[in-house]
């Protein structure tokens, strides 16, 4: 698979490449990721629906620190996933 997911369940957004799940903390007020923008090895940007504004926001997330911070080597990581898409539950 060349591909990962983005979702958002609760408070958290999660990112699942192969068997990996990761989960962190997304804004309090977030909806749902409509569309992704751009990929571009770690960074991720996304069309966003929050709570308290009726139109859709660009935002974007940066994964590299948050592999690193995991220990993951993210250059070997990331260089695997040639895109991403919103999965959607």
């Amino acid at each position: 698979m060349d591909y990962a997911t983005l979702s958002n369940k609760g408070q958290y957004t999660i990112f699942c490449y192969g068997q990996d799940i990761f989960r962190f903390r997304a804004p309090y007020s977030l909806e749902y990721y409509s569309e992704i923008k751009e990929w571009n090895h770690g960074y991720i940007a996304v069309m966003t629906k929050y709570r308290h504004d009726e139109k859709l926001i660009e935002e974007y997330i940066d994964l590299v620190p948050i592999l690193e911070n995991l220990y993951v080597d993210s250059d070997m990581y990331l260089k695997q996933i040639k895109e991403v898409r919103i999965q959607y539950d």
